[in-house]
């Protein structure tokens, strides 16, 4: 199955024109990700709440885990470094946090408003090894950056 990442930003920056509050924002993007990417099992934001602390904001899927620190897992050492990770295979990443036992690859992006604050890591999960690519990579990265540009 392929994706359309052209007309799902176009679907995403549509839906999102003019809308400031950041939660509303991660609820609209996920639903859109979650419901078009082919390897989206879990899709969700975690949200940065205190001094290197994230907590569960919007997702579709399984349950994941409620609060994440900067110093553990996918997540945290995304929001920690401020940079994109793409796992391959979980198995293989040190600290990994099991919210569930299905995952085997993940893309964490970090996201940022206009000001160069931190909102929090968009978290896609996936059943599937490897299921992420450096296109999704590419594309997700300037379109976060768009849609969370005014977030406050």
């Amino acid at each position: 199955m392929d994706i359309d990442r052209n007309a799902l930003a176009q679907s995403i920056l549509a839906l999102t024109e003019g809308e400031t509050d950041t939660v509303a924002l991660m609820a609209t993007v996920v639903c859109e990700l979650h419901n078009h990417h082919p390897f989206a099992d879990w899709t969700g934001f975690y949200r940065v709440v205190a001094p290197e602390l994230l907590k569960i904001g919007p997702y579709q899927g399984g349950h994941g885990c409620l609060v994440i620190p900067f110093s553990r897992g996918v997540c945290g050492a995304s929001a920690r470094t401020g940079q994109v990770l793409n796992v391959p295979d979980v198995e293989h990443f040190p600290d990994h946090i099991a919210c569930s036992s299905t995952t085997r690859s993940e893309l964490v992006l970090p996201v940022w408003n206009g000001k160069g604050r931190l909102l929090g890591v968009l978290d896609l999960d996936s059943n599937t090894e490897a299921a992420f690519t450096a296109e999704d990579e590419a594309w997700l990265v300037p379109l976060l950056a768009q849609v969370f540009h005014d977030a406050d």
